[in-house]
């Protein structure tokens, strides 16, 4: 499924889900948020989130060129029952106010109303204060500020 920007010209920005083989630009990108990944895992992580219907991975393309990649995923909580998440989303630098983003998120919220979801749902690092206001202006409200803890587990 190809999604187009309304402001682009049609053969400039194209949404569509990622394919294994989009692993080298993916893990670039997702060097920019922090996460540093080689080829290798990536192209791991996409082909087995590929297998799985309860996520999925959007890249945007530029004239052939990945700029921007969002992983989605459905999560059923018993405090809130079925919802969507976006789990990471990542547009390079320079295409940031060309209205990538928006088609991403645009493109998860659809696949989200497809499964029947009626919320979506992201969370956003305070450092990241540049995407706070961008969250806000596509529709997201905030709804609270926490600390997020991690625990390394040792082997058995």
């Amino acid at each position: 499924m190809a999604y187009k920007h309304e402001h682009m010209p049609m053969n400039e920005l194209v949404v569509r889900r990622a394919k294994s083989t989009d692993a080298t630009r993916v893990a670039e990108l997702s060097g920019i948020l922090g996460y540093p990944v080689d080829r290798a895992a990536m192209q791991r992580r996409l082909e087995k989130l590929d297998g799985r219907e309860e996520h999925v991975v959007f890249v945007a393309e530029i004239n052939g060129e990945i700029v921007g990649w969002i992983h989605g995923a459905e999560r059923e909580l018993l405090v809130v029952d079925r919802i969507g998440e976006i789990c990471g989303l990542v547009v390079a630098e320079g295409q940031r106010t060309n209205g990538v983003g928006r088609r991403l998120l645009q493109a998860v919220e659809q696949w989200a109303r497809e499964r029947g979801l009626e919320e979506v749902s992201v969370r956003s690092n305070v450092a990241r204060t540049e995407s706070h206001p961008f969250y806000e202006k596509v529709g997201y409200t905030r709804l609270k500020t926490q600390h997020a803890y991690r625990k390394k587990l040792g082997a058995l």
